[in-house]
């Protein structure tokens, strides 16, 4: 769904054709300099910030209780809704951005899947959202462990042949005569002997025929030339009545024998081809050919056969126009031959799919209407006619846009304002829209949302605006817009740091890739071309594919151009650099230097897993898993490579068989990554405390082997946990310091808890104090500071916590707990709703139950639980404050 709002333009374009400042031709190796009075029409045509999308995601006003009314439902409805509840619970969670949680849910869909179709749909959204994973299930198969978990179905067996289809029919006689036992069949010049009582039990109309009041009950010959049958397939039909299977039959005579069987109403016989021709379905040419068979004879399994091969082919299937048509040009009937029941999660997984191809194609806009056609639902209806609604606005279909948002609004979908809004705003009804975003807010009886005040924004002018997304940020100080408009409006009144200082706000705890791109293009203006080949680098190691300007030059392009005019690097330069931005915590500036490391000749394998260690540190690990990967396929050595595929499976959550990889690299070379990475593993995988020893061991066997500096001062800080947890003070701080000797910047704080086990809190607060001195990104030191200091000043510490990453949910939690004990009850409810509002964490939704319950209110705590068992439905102490609330629901 990221590229749901692309550029208009998605082509290749010179910079010249472009243009869109003169600084950005490169002539004679220089960047002429901007004017003095460059403030206005240069830096105006290169700081743009686009409107933010009006999003194709169902977004409730309170997604908490959504999610508690879909926890009740899921206790108490048949199995067979169950997954229909976690599709839609799998959309609540793609609305907050919760990726590990929208797979959760999906993965639940999958398993309560009450149908061969969800499972075949279920499996194939999952497969599709672990797209380049694949390497993931192979390394899976070299430790003998099954990877396949949403491989192919057994269609046959999860379809059992239905007991209800027409057995053998009793003899009958006629006139008192008894019937003759062998009839032949005629077909053009051959004849085909069979026995009448064998063929007469295919069918009732062939008993009735070859047994009743009919002439042929008393012929031995009858011609069947005009049934569209050959001779070899009225063998192989008599075959099947004597011995009830068939064999090895072409495809051509199974699809004869197949219409001939539907003709003569012969289920067995039907049934058979229909298994037989499913088995035989392993390609999309395959399945494009037999679902037409499928749909127009009637046939389940066949037609279950071809789907799973089609949505195990996506995405590429849907550039199949002949797939297209398949599921655009279904009727009810053959849908439910196809699909069964499903057609709503099918349509689901196809319109996403195709969302995501391309989001103003037919075929996207054809599947969200068949979306809206099998919504049975006023959840279903609002999310396809807001999606739809998404679609035609962006195709500038206004009026069908227009009509699709308010009947999702209807509906109940009051995320759909922005888009009435947006389409007013559009025919110049500007004031219209503000007034629309403003009864919004106004009639809530909840507090109102931060995409509110963010739409209601675009409607207004100066101060009124200003104030609109400061407000926006503070209730949700996830929307990037609000961050990127006052900055770039502070960049062009010249207010240069405080401009940077607005975009850092963000990058601080956000690494958007747009926040990146106006960062760039504010150095630029200034100037600064290191800093903004720093930006593009990691923009490029985020996304290698990265367009800017709207989609209309390649990230690429502009950094060969800003290259031209920064002082090019050593190798040892570039040490030197890594060494100076790791030891100050700037993990995006070190991201950057490695990315130019990458261009040298250097040993790449070592590169790309520090990379991947930063990118993981920045809390983007699809790329930290690519930067694995690439790794792993430039490793020099054996053991280095089985070093990488160990991290490849301990951080995709496979720890015994990580722990697997580092013993077979240790069998081959002692060395620091494999005995640092057996000892993180067996930390992690071990249940035994006894095990401490054993890391100790491993984590002094790496340090006797050959390293750099960064990677010691890992292992030594990693060494002087494990002490602390041992009780071991005196070798804890010795690790420490040593660390700190080698410029391992975040042993501060492993120092200063030992000083805080040592009773001693002012050197513990002191030791923090330097980290925050010297680390670019400190929020989580200011956090562990407030751990070591008084109450006013922890407060002090947590508000800026707060302000530097507001993600980070321990500062919510104590000041609400703060709150709790000077008796401030709603107070410490509405500190935690702040956060709750944009983040969906167990920890924040556990503590206001506690608290709904403490203060008697026994919904709002029911509410909670239930919301909470939804992002964790396994955590044993929401499970026990649950089943103690339930115990008082009146």
């Amino acid at each position: 769904m990221r590229t749901f709002f692309p550029s208009e333009s998605g082509k290749e374009s010179q910079l010249n054709a472009l243009n869109p400042q003169s600084w950005l031709q490169v002539e004679r190796g220089k960047l002429p300099k901007l004017p003095s009075n460059s403030s206005s029409s240069s830096i105006e045509s290169l700081i743009k910030v686009p409107e933010p999308p009006v999003l194709p995601f169902f977004k409730p006003v309170d997604y908490v209780e959504v999610l508690a009314q879909i926890h009740e439902e899921l206790e108490l409805c048949p199995p067979e809704e169950q997954s229909n509840l976690y599709l839609l619970q799998f959309q609540v969670f793609r609305g907050l951005g919760e990726v590990k949680l929208m797979r959760r849910s999906l993965r639940e869909a999958w398993q309560k899947a009450s149908s061969i179709h969800e499972k075949l749909i279920f499996g194939a959204w999952l497969k599709y959202e672990k797209q380049g994973e694949e390497h993931i299930s192979d390394l899976l198969v070299t430790c003998d462990k099954c990877a396949h978990e949403f491989g192919p179905v057994d269609i046959l067996t999860e379809l059992p042949i239905d007991a209800t289809v027409s057995g053998t029919h009793e003899n009958i006689s006629m006139n008192g005569n008894q019937i003759i036992r062998n009839v032949s069949f005629r077909i053009e010049d051959e004849k085909i002997d069979c026995d009448r009582q064998k063929i007469s039990s295919l069918s009732a109309p062939f008993h009735a025929m070859l047994n009743g009041c009919f002439s042929e009950s008393l012929r031995e010959d009858i011609d069947l030339s005009q049934n569209n049958i050959t001779a070899s397939g009225m063998r192989t039909i008599n075959e099947f009545s004597m011995t009830g299977s068939l064999n090895e039959v072409p495809t051509h005579l199974l699809l004869e024998i197949l219409v001939f069987a539907n003709k003569f109403c012969c289920e067995k016989l039907k049934d058979a081809c229909d298994r037989k021709l499913a088995s035989l379905v392993s390609s999309r040419e395959d399945a494009v050919e037999l679902m037409e068979y499928a749909l127009e004879e009637n046939c389940p399994v066949l037609a279950a056969s071809c789907l799973q091969v089609f949505l195990n082919d996506l995405p590429d299937c849907l550039n199949d126009s002949r797939v297209v048509e398949i599921f655009r040009g279904a009727d009810k009937q053959q849908r439910l031959i196809m699909v069964g029941l499903a057609s709503f999660s099918l349509y689901c997984l196809l319109s996403e799919v195709c969302m995501n191809l391309d989001p103003q194609s037919d075929k996207t806009a054809c599947f969200l209407e068949q979306l809206v056609d099998f919504s049975e639902n006023d959840r279903q209806r609002m999310l396809a006619f807001h999606q739809l609604g998404c679609l035609r606005l962006l195709r500038k279909e206004y009026d069908e846009a227009k009509l699709l948002f308010e009947a999702a609004l209807n509906a109940g979908h009051i995320y759909s304002v922005a888009g009435l809004a947006r389409l007013s705003y559009i025919k110049g009804h500007k004031l219209r829209s503000y007034e629309k975003m403003s009864s919004v807010i106004c009639s809530l009886t909840l507090n109102p949302l931060g995409w509110m005040y963010q739409e209601r924004s675009l409607y207004c002018e100066g101060d009124k605006r200003w104030e609109n997304l400061e407000k926006a940020s503070e209730l949700d100080p996830t929307l990037t817009y609000p961050y990127m408009y006052r900055a770039a409006t502070l960049m062009r009144k010249q207010n240069v740091q405080a401009a940077l200082a607005e975009i850092n706000r963000v990058l601080g705890f956000k690494l958007a890739l747009e926040c990146l791109e106006l960062r760039f293009c504010f150095y630029l203006a200034l100037e600064d071309y290191q800093s903004a080949i720093c930006d593009v680098q990691a923009i490029l190691t985020l996304s290698p594919d990265y367009r800017m300007f709207e989609g209309r030059v390649a990230a690429s392009q502009l950094r060969t151009l800003v290259r031209e005019h920064v002082e090019n690097w050593t190798t040892a330069d570039c040490w030197l650099q890594l060494y100076d931005r790791w030891s100050s915590v700037d993990d995006i500036g070190s991201l950057s230097v490695i990315y130019q490391m990458l261009e040298s000749d250097a040993a790449k394998g070592v590169l790309y897993f520090r990379q991947s260690l930063l990118l993981l540190r920045l809390n983007c690990p699809e790329a930290a898993m690519r930067s694995l990967q690439l790794a792993r396929q430039h490793a020099s050595s054996e053991h280095e490579k089985l070093v990488y595929e160990g991290w490849i499976l301990y951080d995709t959550g496979h720890c015994e068989e990580g722990l697997r990889k580092a013993e077979e690299s240790i069998k081959i070379k002692r060395s620091f990554e494999a005995f640092f990475l057996k000892a993180y593993a067996l930390a992690d995988s071990s249940q035994d405390s006894s095990c401490s020893s054993t890391v100790v061991s491993l984590l002094e066997d790496a340090l006797k082997c050959p390293s750099d500096r960064l990677r010691k001062g890992q292992a030594l800080n990693n060494l002087g946990s494990v002490y602390v947890d041992s009780g071991k003070l005196d070798l804890a701080a010795d690790c420490y310091i040593n660390a700190l000797k080698i410029r391992h910047t975040r042993a501060h704080q492993g120092l200063a808890r030992v000083h805080f086990l040592r009773n001693d809190k002012a050197a513990a607060y002191e030791e923090m104090t330097k980290l925050i001195e010297k680390a670019r990104n400190n929020a989580s030191a200011y956090e562990k500071r407030s751990e070591y200091c008084d109450r006013e000043l922890t407060k002090t510490d947590l508000e800026m916590v707060t302000r530097l990453d507001p993600l980070r949910v321990y500062p919510y939690r104590y000041r609400a707990a703060v709150l709790m004990d000077s008796h401030k009850e709603q107070e410490a409810i509405a500190e935690l709703s702040r956060a709750i509002a944009f983040k969906a964490d167990l920890h924040l939704l556990h503590l206001r139950a506690a608290f709904h319950e403490h203060t008697g209110d026994v919904m709002g705590a029911l509410r909670d639980c239930r919301a909470a068992l939804s992002v964790d439905p396994n955590h044993q102490e929401m499970l026990e404050l649950h089943s103690r609330v339930n115990s008082h629901e009146p």
